[in-house]
């Protein structure tokens, strides 16, 4: 500091505030070498999970270990409908959309959190003010001056020192919390994938049951027809004439509610495609077969679970996010140290009344001699806050090991649902084989029972037995195709695919990134490469919080 003196030469050293400054200066030395050395809190590890090495079925030859390619999974279904579908619910999807602007929340957030670790207040500060004080106010003399006015402008400053890695357990938290808004997009994709081709199959199941229905009600009245013939003349009674006639009913009556569910199918296809009830119904006017699916499925291995699912890199993240936030909390045990500074020009119109004393106007603010600072360092440190910070950080911990719990948990239930995802699609196309052999033998039986009951060699009750039969066989094979084709979506769905294929740039459309850019200056937060990190960047000790 240079003091303004009134020796030759005008300006003489101030050899104290020298020292002062130079001890400073070797505290904040001494405190910036140990900034970062220490972290408190637990070091994150990713938790063991219990996990099988082989599949339960795995000696079924319709399986096969080898590495599962599920990023375009549905394409094994060979339908431009579906394909279609998928294209366009992973470009409009609402709920994707809004995992998709979490991803950006949880960016920010990280930007916010990296800002702590650098100085947390800078400030200018500037006021001007008049002031009149009472007459009767104590200490008040006929010497003062009653009225004046007061202007300052200045800049403070106050760092707190990371000496146990509060901020850095922040910064860390924040970046596991991001891996996690990252892994519930993948997982919000592979549901939203998945639940696209389930429904797709349900609306082909009810069009392929109304076509049943249909086929049979033409079977039905050709049945009736001749029963009216017979009755008319007299060769049978009435009886038979009115079964036929209840069964034709009875068949017609199945229709409407199929139908139903075929619009209600549409109208779900549709929302998650977000659109509006009525937007897909142009492009499926006309009913297709139920999707095929293939004999033999690639199901790799369990352990395959742990890297692909994104549900389960979500439960591990969280946990990541959950390790690093003890440390947060068990920060606070510790003392904090904090470097403060303030500069200001401080300057006030108050007359004085000694003859001795000089005065200073408003207009003095920029003078030299109205410069004022102060500079250096602090020190707090909770030590009564009777148990509340160390009951935080037991807080944090429970909630930590809950998560592990969780995380376990979610391992355990992927692999029950591709165990059970498995068994089901397995064996219902076992079942199918049984149902294809039922429907030939109804079928023969009901062209066979028709032909003896015209030639007057059976009566009607054999011909309604053998078309009731027909038309459940047929209903069983139809929804039996169905339950395939769902079982095996739902088995892809298990293996967490569907979301391999994504990119960066999938995350938010470029449209809403428009929209958010006309209402907020986003920066290069909203760029691809900003989103999901690079491991190299994630690395680094100091880097930019986006300014």
């Amino acid at each position: 500091m240079i003091k303004q003196g009134k020796k030759r030469g005008g300006m003489q050293p101030n050899f104290s505030a020298i020292r002062a400054l130079h001890g400073l200066a070797g505290i904040t030395a001494v405190l910036l070498m140990n900034a970062g050395c220490t972290l408190v809190g637990p070091d994150y590890a990713k938790p063991e999970a219990a996990v099988e090495n082989n599949w339960i079925d795995q000696a079924d030859p319709r399986l096969s270990r080898r590495a599962a390619e599920l990023g375009n999974w549905w394409k094994v279904f060979k339908d431009t409908d579906l394909d279609r579908l998928v294209g366009e619910a992973r470009q409009q999807n609402l709920t994707l959309q809004s995992a998709g602007v979490r991803i950006l929340e949880a960016r920010a957030q990280l930007g916010i959190a990296t800002g702590f670790e650098y100085p947390q207040t800078q400030q200018l500060n500037g006021d001007l003010s008049y002031q009149q004080i009472s007459a009767h106010a104590p200490n008040t003399t006929r010497l003062i001056d009653r009225n004046f006015g007061t202007a300052s402008i200045g800049f403070d400053a106050a760092w707190e020192l990371d000496l146990w890695g509060k901020f850095r357990r922040g910064v860390e938290a924040s970046q596991a919390n991001l891996d996690a808004s990252i892994a519930g997009f993948d997982d919000a994709l592979v549901s939203l994938t998945a639940e696209v081709a389930r429904t797709y199959v349900l609306l082909r199941t009810a069009e392929a049951r109304i076509q049943v229905a249909r086929d049979n009600v033409k079977i039905q009245q050709r049945t009736l027809e001749i029963a009216d013939t017979l009755f008319s003349g007299g060769l049978i009674t009435e009886l038979d004439y009115l079964q036929a006639k209840s069964l034709l009913n009875s068949t017609l009556a199945t229709i409407p509610p199929l139908e139903a569910s075929a619009r209600q199918a549409k109208n779900a296809l549709s929302v998650l495609l977000g659109q509006p009830p009525g937007h897909i119904d142009a492009y499926l006017a006309h009913a297709r077969p139920v999707p095929a699916a293939p004999m033999k499925v690639a199901v790799g291995v369990p352990a395959d679970l742990l890297r692909r699912r994104p549900d389960i890199r979500l439960a591990e993240r969280q946990l990541a996010t959950q390790s690093a936030l003890i440390g947060v909390a068990k920060a606070d045990l510790y003392p904090h140290f904090s470097l403060l500074g303030s500069i200001n020009l401080r300057a006030s119109d108050a007359a004085l009344t000694f003859a001795s004393a000089g005065g200073s106007e408003l207009s003095d603010l920029f003078n030299a001699k109205s410069f004022e600072y102060f500079i250096g360092p602090s020190l707090s440190w909770d030590i009564f806050n009777y148990g509340r910070i160390t009951n935080q950080v037991r807080v944090e911990d429970a909630r930590f090991q809950q998560l592990i719990a969780d995380y376990r948990n979610t391992v355990l239930n992927a692999a029950r649902e591709a165990e059970d995802a498995t068994i089901a699609f397995l064996k219902s196309q076992e079942q199918s084989k049984e149902l294809q052999q039922t429907y030939e033998a109804a079928r023969r039986s009901t062209e066979l029972s028709l032909y003896q009951y015209r030639e007057g060699l059976v009566d009607y009750q054999r011909v309604l037995d053998s078309q009731r039969s027909l038309l459940a066989s047929q209903e069983s094979l139809v929804r039996i195709y169905g339950d395939i084709a769902a079982n095996l979506i739902a088995l892809y769905k298990a293996m967490g695919g569907g979301w391999e294929t994504r990119q960066e740039k999938d995350f938010v459309d470029e449209s809403i990134k428009r929209q958010m850019r006309d209402r907020t200056d986003w920066g290069d937060i909203l760029g691809p490469h900003q989103l999901d990190l690079p491991p190299k960047e994630k690395d680094k000790r100091w880097r930019s919080p986006d300014w």
